[in-house]
């Protein structure tokens, strides 16, 4: 029996329920002295709290951290401008492009309708008892991109991607890792980035890697079915010069990394292992700077296939990518999976000889019919971030907008988008290409400021332009195939303002309804985006996945006696 609990069979109904959510829903906490359960159908959405203490930043204090001993340099010597007082200290940015502070992450557990249930703290270092050589992980405050949930491939493990650090640390997410050091990356840090995963029972393993140096990981799944014992990771890695170091090309994009269940502080993580990688010479232009077009922030799995996205960056195609494990999907870059391609079980093989002249070898294909232009190039722009497909002829893709803050137009601008929100693609089987069938856009308020409790209001100082956040796109998804012909889909926003750092912005978890067979942008404009809950003051959310368990048969031993967690 499907597990999942049946969402709501008209959106009057989603209405009503969304309507009656308290508004300060996101105030829960897990008591650390009861169990902990995650219940099998319902939500769990990663979310953060940054520590609003004007101590995080002193005035004047010159960064990145330990700048001077870099090739990279320091910024400008009259230091940072702002305290760490929110939200004007990611003012801070502005003058120090680096510019970012660690937090804590919690992951909230909700019914399908957005009732709270509990929540659990990932650990970190302002819980009591935790010492710098204790298990820890946290978030950067505004890295947007970051916190992505997936379920492993055998649906009991929950997964996620942060930095070994504690909180309140400066710059930490362009910080270099210890086993891939660039001596030009300003950023005079050094910092692990480590999956985190987590149990129907709340319990945490933590796997440092040396991956993404100088820059973040931003989602992770877990393969653990079949016999498989491995993480595939999405991210981006460099913040230095060109040419790269071999170790930062080696730790960009898709990640294979293979799991630990050793405490944080006996891990020795190796040199960073790909799992593939994509050249926009496979499609004839031009070689971009290596390493840069595997700036991956999607990631999915589906049919036995790995699927990418990426939707930032200069270089490289802003589109969704899968990777080819037959070698025969796509021989000039684009391509649909070979029937019968079977999930990556091992790494990506190279010749490290090669690495500074031509990169990493190719194993990726551009799904056919999505963009092939190159980013600097596309209009309009893309920038893809979560999917889900709902079946094989199916993928809603969610698009974050452009992220336009550059004038007084930034709210107009933003409500203009044709290709942010929710894309709806099909698969055409007599051309083996997939299609945008329609955007769903109504009711997300493209554009449209909304309040956000204690926030400032008026302009910024350092922007001179509007504080209020409005929506500009869709980030990370998850999705069910309801059993009357529909798909539900919940979705965290992206947002455009005037703040310094947008990824600070207090930001909204959506829900639509959409029927599967549509294709007609008519009945598709009947619509309708609901607001299930609303990040408060120094929040922000990231990801939203189904519970540990959705949709996994398995008997009562499993809630009595725990998962056998030790597979990992």
């Amino acid at each position: 029996m499907n597990q999942i609990h049946t969402v709501a069979k008209s959106v009057a109904i989603l209405c009503a329920l969304a309507a009656s959510i308290p508004s300060n829903a996101q105030d829960f906490r897990f008591d650390g002295n009861r169990d902990f359960v995650f219940f099998p159908g319902n939500l769990v959405v990663s979310r953060s709290v940054y520590d609003n203490n004007p101590n995080n930043v002193k005035v004047g204090t010159v960064l990145p951290p330990n700048c001077a001993s870099t090739t990279g340099g320091c910024s400008a010597a009259t230091g940072a401008p702002y305290n760490g007082t929110y939200p004007l200290v990611f003012n801070d940015v502005l003058y120090d492009a680096n510019f970012g502070v660690t937090s804590a992450i919690f992951l909230d557990q909700i019914t399908p309708f957005g009732f709270p249930i509990n929540t659990l703290e990932v650990p970190n270092s302002s819980q009591r008892g935790i010492k710098s050589s204790s298990n820890q992980l946290v978030t950067s405050f505004s890295s947007k991109s970051e916190l992505a949930l997936n379920l492993s491939t055998d649906g009991r493990i929950l997964t996620f991607m942060g930095y070994v650090s504690p909180i309140d640390a400066i710059d930490v997410s362009n910080s270099n890792t210890p086993g891939a050091i660039d001596s030009t990356n300003p950023d005079g840090l050094a910092n692990y980035r480590a999956v985190a995963t987590v149990d129907g029972l709340g319990r945490f393993t933590f796997t440092e890697t040396n991956a993404y140096s100088g820059n973040n990981g931003r989602a992770a799944i877990f393969n653990n079915t079949d016999g498989a014992n491995v993480f595939y990771t999405a991210g981006n890695a460099g913040n230095g010069s060109n040419p790269q170091p071999d170790n930062i090309v080696l730790g960009a994009g898709a990640q294979f990394i293979t799991p630990s269940i050793a405490p944080e502080n006996f891990q020795t993580p190796v040199t960073p292992v790909p799992l593939s990688s994509f050249s926009v010479t496979e499609l004839g232009d031009k070689a971009d700077k290596v390493g840069k077009d595997d700036n991956f922030r999607g990631l999915t799995i589906f049919n036995d296939v790995v699927y990418f996205t990426k939707g930032s960056g200069s270089n490289g195609v802003n589109t969704v990518y899968f990777v080819d494990t037959t070698g025969t999907a796509c021989p000039k870059g684009v391509g649909i999976p070979a029937v019968g391609a079977k999930l990556p079980i091992s790494p990506l093989s190279f010749d490290p000889t090669k690495l500074q002249s031509t990169g990493l070898p190719n194993n990726m294909c551009i799904l056919a019919g999505f963009p092939t232009a190159l980013a600097k190039n596309a209009n309009p722009a893309a920038a893809p971030f979560g999917l889900w497909f709902a079946n094989a002829d199916t993928l809603y893709v969610a698009d974050e907008g452009d992220g336009y803050t550059g004038g007084t137009d930034l709210y107009t601008h933003a409500a203009a988008q044709t290709g942010a929100g929710l894309q709806k693609w099909v698969f055409n089987s007599t051309t083996n290409t997939w299609s945008l069938a329609y955007t769903l856009q109504t009711g997300l308020g493209l554009g449209t400021p909304y309040t956000v409790a204690h926030y400032p209001t008026g302009n910024n100082p350092a922007t001179n332009l509007p504080w209020a956040p409005a929506t500009d796109g869709l980030r990370n998804l998850t999705g069910q195939v309801d059993s009357d012909g529909h798909v539900t889909i919940w979705a965290i926003t992206s947002t455009i303002s005037g703040g310094g750092d947008v990824g600070a912005d207090p930001n909204r978890l959506v829900v639509i309804r959409d029927l599967v067979q549509n294709t007609n942008p008519t009945v598709a404009a009947q619509e309708k985006f609901l607001t299930l809950r609303q990040a408060d003051f120094a929040e922000v959310l990231r990801g939203v996945s189904f519970t540990p368990g959705t949709n996994v048969a398995r008997d009562r031993h499993d809630f009595d006696h725990g998962y056998d967690h030790n597979r990992l």
